[in-house]
């Protein structure tokens, strides 16, 4: 019953919003077997696999900059389905690239246009939430992507096990364009309600605020070790740990079905008591290096299960609460602004993550990059645990 209650008064637009995550997010199977593909099918050197994902990175934040200016100008409505019909183009396309150079353009310009969406869905988010429900809201639409997440890369396992790496890519595309064309019917601007119509009494630069530019340093160095998820972690299952795409697919739906489960209860809860969000954060990137460290215990494959509940951890007890706080402190200017430079956030880590990541295990082991992405983490952790002492916002 409880869970229930959780979900009670979010509006019609949020739950909308979620559901077309979800149809989007459920074929998302190509990005966490990405650095799989490249290295395995496509026979790229972990060096040049490195530099790829670093085009990852560099497509992301020139989406998310991108996206923020569009959606300051024009909304957030036009910005989420030309991101998601012209994002659903390019997965499609992306099987048929061959070449190191070809390929990092390709996946600059694919990342482009999938990271625009994300500050236009926090800006709609803001607007069709109200003040006691924000983290919520944000929450939802986490839900939907775990969800998906967790049928994605189950089902991304099985078809590559029956049948190849280009099926994904079919998928990924036409479920990123259905999203787009159900954001069309559901979401048009003539149909919706807005419920949080805030404009900011002046037109604060994000970049310029300088609490602002702490928190998003501290997400940063949260992103950079939560992105080897994708990209380092799997090869460790892989190749220290022997096991194959089927079984690192389901390790890793585990983690968008416990959050699935669990985060929006556990948000709830820790809204209903009161703590800090700053303090809330502070503990999730405790718990992400955590998650790293005990792999350096033993070489017994459960140690995988227990890593990936503390990741799971960290990551609920993070971004929800880091989304909220991005909110909060957009009210200061261009809310599409400031929640591009909160995605922006993440596309630096991507940039930097798996690209160092991918270069720290070729030159000091699987081991002592475990090591070096922990003190990260704890970094981060620290500057949260500062932050909550000031607080500028909340």
């Amino acid at each position: 019953m409880f869970l229930f209650r959780s979900y009670k008064g979010l509006s019609k637009e949020v739950w909308y919003l979620a559901l077309i995550t979800l149809i989007n997010r459920a074929g998302s199977m190509v990005i966490p077997f990405l650095s799989i593909y490249l290295t395995g099918k496509m026979g790229f050197s972990l060096d040049q696999t490195g530099w790829m994902m670093s085009c990852f990175g560099l497509g992301s934040v020139a989406g998310s900059w991108l996206g923020g200016r569009l959606t300051d100008k024009s909304g957030p409505h036009r910005v989420m389905v030309l991101s998601l019909v012209l994002s659903g183009v390019c997965f499609i396309l992306l099987q048929f690239v061959t070449g190191f150079w070809v390929f990092c353009l390709s996946i600059f310009i694919l990342m482009s246009f999938v990271d625009a969406f994300r500050p236009a869905l926090f800006v709609a988010l803001n607007l069709f939430s109200n003040a006691g429900n924000k983290t919520r809201s944000s929450t939802l639409v986490r839900l939907a992507i775990n969800l998906g997440f967790t049928l994605g890369p189950a089902t991304g396992g099985f078809i590559i096990s029956v049948w190849s790496y280009h099926g994904l890519f079919w998928v990924d595309g036409i479920t990123s364009i259905a999203a787009g064309l159900a954001l069309l019917q559901f979401l048009h601007p003539g149909k919706t309600h807005v419920r949080n119509p805030e404009v900011p009494a002046e037109k604060k630069s994000a970049y310029k605020d300088n609490s602002y530019r702490m928190f998003i340093f501290s997400l940063v160095l949260f992103g950079i070790v939560f992105f080897q998820y994708f990209s380092t972690v799997p090869l460790y299952y892989k190749q220290q740990q022997g096991l194959d795409e089927f079984h690192i697919g389901l390790l890793m739906a585990m983690n968008g079905f416990l959050v699935f489960l669990f985060e929006m209860p556990l948000v709830h809860t820790l809204e209903r008591i009161g703590f800090s969000k700053l303090w809330i954060m502070c503990i999730g990137s405790l718990s992400l290096a955590i998650s790293l460290l005990i792999l350096n215990i033993t070489a017994w494959k459960g140690v995988l299960i227990a890593g990936m509940c503390f990741m799971t951890l960290g990551e609920m007890l993070t971004f929800p609460f880091a989304n909220t706080v991005a909110m909060e402190y957009s009210k200061r200017g261009n809310q599409g602004q400031y929640m591009a430079f909160y995605s922006l956030a993440f596309s630096i880590s991507l940039i930097i993550s798996h690209n160092a990541g991918m270069h720290a295990v070729e030159l000091f082991d699987f081991e002592n990059t475990w090591y070096i992405l922990s003190s990260i983490a704890l970094c981060g952790s620290y500057l949260l645990y500062r932050m909550d002492k000031k607080p500028d916002v909340l």
